[in-house]
């Protein structure tokens, strides 16, 4: 017995000690970061797209946890969402109605958006950082956007051109800057972990 309790003393093994463990702390947090994201949300009269701050958070999470992580954080709020969690804007009806709905393409985007801003930013992209980061940034609102107009082209059979004036076209000066504030959150992280 005491040699059982000398031994626990000798090795500390905390909680999330195998990076397995820490992987998945920070999955689960970023999911709840997306979560307060989605529910600082402005409705607008001539859109059923909300201004909300979930793109800043994909930027973010893409361009600061990588590709990986973030696509797996991302992939986890979409899930917890569908399962009927109050994580989406609550200027929706919540749920797999959510999903299936105006926005539901700018959701499913999410984790594929991280997923390709966040791997182009660590891993193709030579140079300096903030070239880096501003590629990964402008590739998440690209990929987002482009499957949020998409998918409202689809379900609501409008032309292109309004789709493009109400679902894109309004949003993109917010864009800019949130996605300022994403390279910026990203590159302080970055040298915080440094």
């Amino acid at each position: 017995m005491a040699e059982v309790l000398l031994d626990r003393r000798n090795h500390r093994v905390g909680p999330l000690a195998h990076p397995r463990m820490a992987d998945a702390a920070i999955v689960v947090g970023a999911s709840l970061l997306m979560a307060a994201c989605a529910h600082i949300s402005i409705p607008l009269w001539f859109t059923p797209v909300p201004i909300t701050l979930q793109t800043f958070g994909v930027m973010c999470l893409a361009l600061s946890l990588g590709g990986w992580r973030a696509s797996a954080a991302l992939l986890l709020y979409v899930l917890e969402g569908v399962c009927g969690l109050p994580v989406f804007s609550p200027h929706g009806p919540g749920g797999i109605a959510q999903l299936l709905g105006p926005t539901g393409g700018y959701l499913m985007a999410y984790p594929v958006a991280a997923l390709c801003g966040g791997v182009l930013a660590e891993k193709v992209f030579k140079g300096s950082p903030l070239l880096r980061l501003s590629v990964g940034a402008v590739v998440c609102e690209f990929v987002i956007f482009a499957a949020g107009a998409l998918w409202l082209l689809l379900l609501s059979h409008q032309a292109a051109g309004t789709i493009l004036a109400s679902a894109v076209l309004p949003f993109l000066p917010g864009e800019i800057l949130k996605g300022i504030a994403a390279i910026a959150a990203a590159l302080g992280t970055r040298r915080i972990l440094s």
